[in-house]
């Protein structure tokens, strides 16, 4: 059996993608999409008639306004979700804009209208995941959105801190980022390779990981950002495990005998207690990895969102 095939016994496997036809190829159970991962999508031929279609439908203009522009972009991502649910049985995560992400009542309303867009387009809620940066106000946003049953998905995770806060919201999902917590080591350490069995993000997501399982805490724990298929290895048994379709192709594509690293029965009994602000705060600043790509990982999606909106403009 191939490695994918055995990752699929005890993860369930997402495909960490806005290409429609790679996930068709793959079959994973659900799927996750960022302003980086459509900005890729939409600069592909293959998709230029949906995306013109989309724009097309929001009228003449479309494009003449921040607002507008904000509804066409959410649009858009609806748009490629609703798709992509046609080619999978589970669910996907959609996001919300990373300006927001220090602005809880705008993620809330924004999130709303996301959840609207794919109501309009038939879609059951229960089948998307809001996609919110995890920063306190995204946290606060989250659990807000939860009490209206909401699901949410708390993304540009890289700190224990941030998985306990998500913990207390109550959130549906965490996705903490293995690769980009092993590309701040390397770079902070001036190497070219850590050992998988080594990497400080698998590291982190297997105590997150334990925590979780050893307190009760139902939160989904979803690894993100893979770098090599050897990070993938490590995590095999977590909740869920997103991978990008170039990685999914390695597994699929390798023989051998894959074991569970990670297992509820292996996590010992912990006791979870509760993050305040100002804890929060602090231990997230004392983590200059955290801080750092946190920032970082916003300003990217941002400025992908950027690029997006001028393709559509060029368009």
């Amino acid at each position: 059996m191939s490695l994918l095939q055995q990752l699929r016994s005890m993860t369930t496997v997402v495909a960490d993608t806005g290409d429609i036809d790679a996930i068709r190829q793959h079959k994973p159970q659900d799927a996750t999409t960022n302003p980086s991962l459509i900005y890729k999508a939409a600069q592909d031929d293959r998709f230029a008639g949906l995306i013109e279609e989309t724009v097309n439908s929001r009228g003449d203009n479309a494009l003449d306004n921040a607002e507008n522009v904000a509804l066409t972009v959410d649009a858009l991502a609806v748009r490629f979700g609703v798709e992509i649910l046609r080619t999978i049985p589970g669910r996907v995560s959609t996001e919300v804009d990373a300006r927001l992400s220090f602005d809880t009542t705008a993620t809330v309303e924004r999130a709303r209208r996301i959840i609207g867009l794919y109501s309009d387009a038939g879609i059951d809620r229960e089948r998307i995941l809001i996609k919110i940066a995890a920063t306190w106000e995204g946290i606060h946003a989250a659990r807000i959105l939860e009490k209206d049953g909401i699901a949410c998905n708390l993304t540009l995770l890289f700190s224990f801190v941030q998985a306990m806060a998500c913990a207390d919201a109550n959130v549906t999902l965490i996705s903490p980022f293995v690769g980009r917590i092993l590309d701040w080591h390397k770079k902070d350490r001036g190497v070219d390779h850590i050992p998988a069995e080594q990497d400080p993000g698998v590291s982190s997501v297997t105590a997150i990981y334990n925590h979780y399982k050893g307190a009760g805490i139902k939160t989904e724990v979803m690894g993100a950002s893979f770098r090599n298929c050897g990070e993938i290895i490590e995590l095999a048994g977590c909740d869920l495990l997103t991978i990008s379709p170039d990685l999914l192709k390695q597994l699929d594509e390798t023989d051998g005998t894959l074991e569970r690293r990670l297992d509820p029965a292996n996590a010992g009994a912990v006791e979870h207690q509760p993050v305040s602000e100002e804890a929060f705060r602090w231990q997230l600043n004392e983590d200059a990895m955290a801080t750092e790509k946190l920032a970082q990982g916003i300003r990217s999606f941002h400025a992908d969102l950027q690029k997006l909106v001028a393709l559509l403009h060029k368009r």
